[in-house]
């Protein structure tokens, strides 16, 4: 059977993909069903019609599943932010368990039964709501012209006006109201994409939830010559301060300035203009002190500028960082190196039990808050390094700096890695290999990238010992895990010398060759696809490519992007082979 788009389908939903889709199965097709939870028999409209598979969404549930709630978000569906909003919390966190699990072994290459044996317990929150200390809210136009902010709809720019996200305190819509309010009465234009005109941008919010203290930054274009010559950043700029100030708790009002057409929110340059520059909050800990370590206090007080990355569940990250401590095994003798440290946090907890910390962190002004955050404390046994990790690290594996002498440089016992979404760089992995620390803990929001540098890591001498999911995104898809890998404990070792391309071919790369996922595709779906779009979508899915894969010839050229029909077939290919 084939189905054309907006036809109507009855399915009965089996499962649930790694981005919180229904899937079901009607007429031979696979239908990945939006907004439908596990359990449930839905009508679907087909939004987007394949060759053997199909997108849809939820038109009406027939018959809810017994794991079903009701969104307490008006804009729950629109927005598309909240994924997993209508399945109960008690769900929330079996799909991400499994969803941890099933990465580890099918991205990972790791045998189920070793996951089954080394993976605990998700830990969940006592209250999934309320729990974001940072917010930014894209600023548009509604079409009276009316100044709006909110949140994107999903895959497009197109902005859900959003009042109050339940994701994050109550306070935020005041702090919305009061921008929006003072854009109006101003004239001050929102950014419009389409045109590259207007002023202000985004909204970010964040709130120190121990201190009480609040944040708001304008992300804006550069002002005026005439605003420049009144030395100021925005038309009334004291009318706005005045009005923010009057929000209890408000304690930093900054801009950034982004002239860039780009998907990156912030800008490089900030400059606060009521307040301070920087806002504090609290993280509580477990007291660490142990026989023959240093003390640790019970809290930890860390400074948080606009630029800074931090945690956004202060709640759970507790829980996260006791884990990490745990999973480091410290008895105040080691050497750590804290790799993607922002501003110190973990780094300042692993002092409290080592001998040594080194942090290292790429964006410049979180290093300065990780330096103002050790002397705040009081902890005089950390250092901290500007740069990219793949960079630092290999430096001072090479010269072997700093005060500890080269072995102890060259040597580390444990490394910490904390990356972004898209993993470790490679050559900061060859790099770790090459260091040997007797453990590595990796903290990580994508269990997909996790995997994959594990598996790697395993490949050059270490085993996967522990791993455990925290629940840091109540509501959404996403899910942290921390992970332990020990080095294998052998009498006699080999020295083996990794080249980069070795290091760039994953496991899963191995496992269909480039003219084996072109036959897929054209058997399948009738496409004909390029090594291009493979490469890209393979880029796109955490499978490491050689970073010149592919690259134009010149700086002028201009790359074809995968079309979405294309790029679907070639997803369909890459779960085939298993690669993803």
């Amino acid at each position: 059977m084939e189905y054309k788009k907006n036809d109507l389908v009855q399915v009965l939903i089996e499962d649930m993909s790694d981005q919180g889709e229904g899937i079901g199965r009607a007429g031979g097709f696979t239908l990945f069903v939006k907004d439908a939870v596990a359990g449930d028999l839905v009508e679907a409209r087909i939004t987007r019609p394949k060759k053997n598979y199909a997108y849809a969404r939820v038109e009406k549930v027939l018959t809810p599943s017994p794991f079903r709630v009701e969104p307490k978000c008006p804009v729950h569906r629109p927005c598309g932010g909240c994924q997993l909003q209508a399945l109960d919390y008690g769900s929330q966190l079996s799909f991400k368990q499994e969803k941890v699990r099933n990465n580890l072994v099918r991205i990972g290459g790791f045998d189920r039964e070793l996951v089954d044996r080394i993976l605990e317990p998700i830990v969940g929150m006592e209250n999934p709501w309320r729990y974001r200390n940072k917010a930014q809210y894209p600023v548009g136009e509604d079409r009276e012209g009316r100044p709006v902010a909110g949140f994107y709809a999903k895959g497009t720019h197109s902005i859900i006006p959003c009042a109050d996200c339940l994701l994050g305190p109550e306070i935020n819509g005041r702090i919305l109201e009061t921008v929006l309010t003072y854009m109006r009465e101003n004239r001050v234009e929102a950014y419009r994409e389409e045109t590259g005109k207007g002023q202000v941008r985004h909204i970010l919010i964040r709130n120190g939830f121990s201190s009480g203290q609040i944040m708001v930054c304008l992300v804006i274009c550069s002002p005026g010559e005439k605003l420049k010559r009144e030395g100021k950043l925005l038309p009334a700029q004291e009318e706005l301060t005045e009005a923010l100030a009057r929000i209890p708790g408000m304690t930093s009002v900054s801009v950034s300035i982004n002239d860039e057409q780009t998907n990156v929110i912030m800008g490089r340059e900030v400059r606060c203009i009521w307040g301070e520059p920087a806002i504090r909050d609290v993280i509580r800990v477990r007291d660490m002190s142990r026989e023959g370590c240093p003390p640790t206090g019970r809290e930890l007080v860390f400074q948080i500028s606009p630029l800074s990355f931090y945690q956004v569940n202060p709640l759970q990250t507790e829980k996260l960082y006791s884990l990490a401590l745990e999973y480091a095994g410290l008895t105040g003798r080691e050497t750590v190196w804290d790799l993607y440290c922002g501003i110190g946090t973990i780094s300042l907890f692993l002092a409290g039990r080592a001998k040594k910390v080194y942090g290292v962190e790429i964006v410049p002004r979180a290093v300065e808050d990780a330096q103002e955050n050790a002397r705040r404390n009081g902890i005089g046994n950390a250092s901290f390094f500007a740069g990219r990790a793949e960079e630092v690290l290999p430096r001072y594996y090479e010269q072997g700096e700093g005060a500890e002498g080269p072995d102890r440089m060259r040597h580390p016992d444990v490394i910490v890695v904390d990356p972004p979404r898209k993993g470790c760089d490679s050559a900061c992995l060859e790099t770790i290999l090459k260091m040997r620390p007797d453990r590595i803990v990796y903290v990580s929001c994508d269990s997909a990238t996790l995997a994959r540098d594990a598996k790697l890591l395993c490949q050059g001498g270490y085993r996967l010992e522990r791993a455990r999911p925290v629940d840091q995104f109540g509501q959404t898809v996403h899910v942290e895990t921390v992970c332990l890998l020990s080095k294998l404990n052998v009498e006699h070792h080999i020295e083996v010398e990794l080249t980069m391309d070795e290091m760039d071919l994953t496991a899963a790369e191995k496992k269909a060759s480039y003219e084996e996922i072109k036959g897929y595709v054209l058997e399948k779906f009738g496409m004909k696809v390029s090594h291009l779009y493979i490469a890209q979508v393979k880029r796109k899915c955490g499978i490491i490519e050689r970073e010149n894969y592919n690259k134009p010839k010149s700086e002028d050229s201009k790359q074809p992007q995968c079309p979405p029909e294309k790029e679907a077939a070639i997803r369909a290919a890459l779960e085939y082979y298993g690669m993803i």
